[in-house]
């Protein structure tokens, strides 16, 4: 049985309705990326103690910090980042949490990511190191521009950093945005390390993000591999349906209403179920 979550910030930057269309669609879990405009890891202490009171009283649980830690170059300061990712884990604990979702690090354009393999190496165990120390698991989503955009990058961090708190967010539409035919090629390589689901769907031809099963993500093929080995894990919504920013995205509440309809009924064609 899978637990269904999502960006709640696709919705509206309010708060209040950003819940009001969970519950309409029976979803009681968030994905903690913003609120009013600002990034989670940019919200007060008052401003998440105010977000963490009214999910409490609607009985809303987050399902993972939508960090955008390693989102930034990798000839970035990382020092500096290491602070946000301090702030990351607060606020992971502050709501009861074990998850929050990371990058790891944009390429500059047109250079080889092999030549930067190595201090990509570094900032992902030092990461790595701290969440085991704070009993926290990342989730490295295969975002594109990153190192870890193709499945055999992602598969190197897996095996690299070997630590049983870095884990996977598989992304269908992210790898269809880099040329990667999903479930044909990425899902057999990171099978394993496979934590956390985003749904989102892409067209190859030209990248657009589609309703989940209208894309070349074959996100019906990997929801019913899920299934068959027992996954019980989050399946997030992320559609970007009329957005797509580097640092965000966007639906609005009619087209984030059609992306969970389109995952419920494909949830119903492999006669899944999925709890609150």
């Amino acid at each position: 049985m899978v637990i269904l979550t999502g960006f709640a910030d696709e919705i509206s930057p309010e708060l209040y309705e950003q819940l009001d269309v969970l519950e309409s669609e029976e979803i009681k879990n968030i994905e903690f990326r913003g609120v009013w405009g600002k990034n989670v890891l940019d919200l007060t202490d008052e401003e998440l103690e105010q977000v963490k009171e009214e999910l409490d009283q609607r009985g809303f649980r987050l399902s993972s910090i939508g960090s955008p830690i390693g989102k930034v170059g990798i000839n970035d300061d990382f020092d500096e980042h290491l602070v946000k990712f301090q702030r990351a884990i607060h606020v992971a604990k502050m709501f009861d949490t074990e998850y929050i979702r990371i990058f790891s690090f944009f390429i500059p354009e047109g250079d080889d990511p092999s030549k930067h393999r190595d201090e990509v190496m570094k900032r992902m165990k030092t990461l790595s190191s701290i969440a085991e120390k704070k009993d926290v698991i990342l989730l490295h989503e295969n975002e594109k521009e990153i190192y870890g955009d193709t499945a055999e990058r992602c598969l190197d961090i897996f095996e690299t950093c070997h630590s049983p708190n870095l884990r996977c967010a598989f992304d269908p539409a992210n790898f269809v945005q880099c040329g990667v035919i999903p479930f044909t090629n990425a899902y057999p390589l990171l099978d394993k390390h496979i934590e956390y689901i985003h749904i989102k769907d892409a067209l190859m031809e030209n990248g657009k993000v589609v309703p989940a099963g209208e894309g070349d993500g074959q996100v019906l093929d990997l929801l019913q591999a899920l299934q068959q080995k027992g996954y019980s894990g989050f399946l997030s919504l992320e559609p970007h349906l009329s957005a797509a920013e580097t640092f965000s995205g966007f639906s609005g509440p009619k087209l984030f209403k059609v992306a969970s309809q389109s995952l419920k009924h494909l949830l119903e064609k492999i006669d899944e179920r999925a709890t609150l």
